[in-house]
């Protein structure tokens, strides 16, 4: 006989599911994570969350660790986890009530930066005191106040970047309060009522699982789903010889003057367990590319699941074979107050880089040349003066732009898409100039940017913004200096380039970090790069 349980006992082994088994869980739990994203997206009131989809859903067990996940934004979803357990660590499960909700930032407790801006909710099942389940999702926010619209700025301090939340509760007066703290608090409020609106779904759906299966069986098939996959990536790691492998590369600059800083990584690979040490790293920089450690562990958990079969489950099973090894005060360990916008969306693409760099010397016909490496961010914001003297209310504008996909052992790299650790959508031109003032006059792609190889590059794109009023703008952008590598023989993506053309008709570069007021009239070009090549180039090809 079984020894009895308390009602507080949420330490469910896992169960012992058969083959047909395992699918079908799988895709009731990710079912549920997409359900919940379709009710965000469309509850959601900026267009950087309707439109671009800038944000992430996901079921967590009863400890914090992911139990499945929507196919949105990789560095959201690696980095999760650590939010629900530092919810978790604030506000022990005894003391959480069913209704409740939580909310954090923080990017030393759980964050990312400070504008992903995650909402979790306890799932409370009968015959259980404490939660069993949570349901998550992290969300863009346009604007969470700072020195800049936007809330991505060239800063020296964390609080330069906008407003920080703890692991929190999260109550009308707490939201009214952080809403205040922006620039558009109608945007903001709007946009987190739809993140809770998204977690009630999963909170709902998950209530239906437990009632139909029993909420231990359920339980313990959201763990047997974590051990399913982890079996997948030994397996995928067992393929690559023992050894030890060393990558380096460096992001251009901070945008306060420190250039070339140094990402090191070395990959150990013995039997079915893998390490990543990314220990000898540069140190934390005084501008925004540092990173937290929770951006270091989504980019490797990217890396290995991208190197798995895709028919697995995405959990935070992909992990458990895996060590990640970081220093604390490194630019991918970054302490507080270091400033960190870009670590989530620059930093995070160069770890790729350079653990795909040193996957490619274990097996040199597995891995990619590098891809675009930035997110190209463009964040800006100003009074729109389209409704006359008596209607300017302030708006904040963010959009990544796709670039070129490094090219591979068996294709050419995908031109004009997000690649990596973003998988946001195209802002539609008639939605921004539907909701902003400003037109986008030209957009399309950057050709010849793709590096040269017997599979060549994917080109980047360019796009071309005209104002219609003062607007502040800040670049937050990568490789405008260092090219995207190639592989065995390929030739480097080209780097990008960042143009201002002034309403007068003068012309110039623009440093790829940088904020700079612009007037009616002027124009901003963003050349995003294109991906590296793989293999020498065949003569005669274009």
């Amino acid at each position: 006989m079984n020894a009895p349980t308390s009602n507080t006992d949420t330490n469910v082994p896992a169960a012992d599911l058969d083959a047909v088994e395992l699918e079908i869980f799988k895709h009731l739990f990710a079912s549920i994570a997409e359900e919940m994203g379709v009710r965000l997206m469309r509850s959601a009131y900026s267009p950087n969350i309707k439109e671009r989809r800038d944000f992430s859903c996901a079921l967590f067990d009863a400890q914090g660790d992911m139990i499945a996940q929507a196919a949105h934004i990789p560095v959201h979803l690696g980095s999760a986890p650590l939010s629900v357990k530092a919810v978790l660590q604030a506000f022990p499960p005894a003391a959480m009530r069913p209704g409740e909700r939580f909310i954090v930032n923080d990017p030393f407790a759980g964050g990312t930066h400070l504008p992903d801006i995650t909402v979790i909710a306890p799932c409370f099942v009968p015959g259980f005191d404490v939660p069993l389940f949570f349901s998550a999702n992290r969300a863009h926010h346009a604007d969470v106040g700072g020195i800049t619209p936007g809330s991505l700025p060239i800063s020296r301090h964390i609080d330069e970047e906008g407003v920080r939340i703890p692991p929190s509760r999260l109550t009308d007066t707490l939201m009214e309060e952080v809403c205040r703290q922006t620039r558009t608090p109608d945007e903001r409020r709007g946009d987190l009522l739809a993140q809770c609106a998204a977690v009630d779904v999963g909170l709902g759906r998950l209530g239906d699982l437990a009632a139909h299966h029993g909420p231990r069986r359920l339980a313990a098939c959201g763990a047997a789903l974590q051990q399913y996959t982890a079996r997948f990536v030994r397996q995928v790691i067992a393929e690559l010889p023992d050894g030890v492998y060393r990558f380096q590369d460096v992001l251009d600059d901070d945008g306060h003057g420190q250039t070339d800083i140094a990402i090191r990584c070395t990959l150990t690979i013995k039997g079915d367990r893998a390490s990543v040490d990314l220990r000898d790293s540069d140190d934390q920089v005084a501008g925004p590319v540092n990173a937290v450690r929770a951006i270091a562990l989504s980019a490797v958990m990217y890396v290995f699941r991208c190197l798995a079969p895709a028919q697995i489950p995405s959990n935070s099973g992909v992990l458990l074979p895996v060590e990640v090894l970081t220093r604390p005060g490194s630019v991918v360990d970054a302490q507080y107050p270091s400033p960190v916008a870009g670590g989530n969306v620059e930093t995070s693409q160069r770890i790729v880089d350079v653990l795909f760099g040193a996957v490619a010397l274990a097996l040199p016909d597995r891995a990619p040349a590098a891809s675009c490496g930035s997110m190209n961010n463009l964040t800006l914001g100003g009074y729109d003066t389209r409704g006359g003297q008596h209607a300017q209310p302030p708006f904040a504008y963010y959009e990544t732009l796709a670039g070129g996909a490094g090219a591979g052992p068996g294709a050419d790299g995908g031109s004009a898409i997000h690649t990596h650790m973003t998988n946001t959508r195209n802002t539609p031109v008639e939605a921004i100039e539907h909701s902003y003032p400003f037109r986008v006059e030209a957009y399309r792609i950057r050709r010849g940017s793709g590096g040269a190889g017997a599979h060549r590059g994917g080109e980047g794109v360019v796009r071309r913004y005209v104002f219609q009023t003062a607007v502040q703008v800040t670049l937050l952008t990568e490789r405008r200096r260092h090219a995207p590598y190639g592989l065995a023989g390929g030739e480097p993506g080209t780097p990008g380039r960042n143009v201002l053309m002034t309403a007068d008709g003068r012309q110039r570069e623009l440093p790829g970090k940088c904020t700079i007021a612009l007037s009616a009239g002027d124009a901003l070009e963003i050349h995003t790069p294109g991906g590296g090549g793989w293999g020498a180039p065949v003569p005669g090809r274009l």
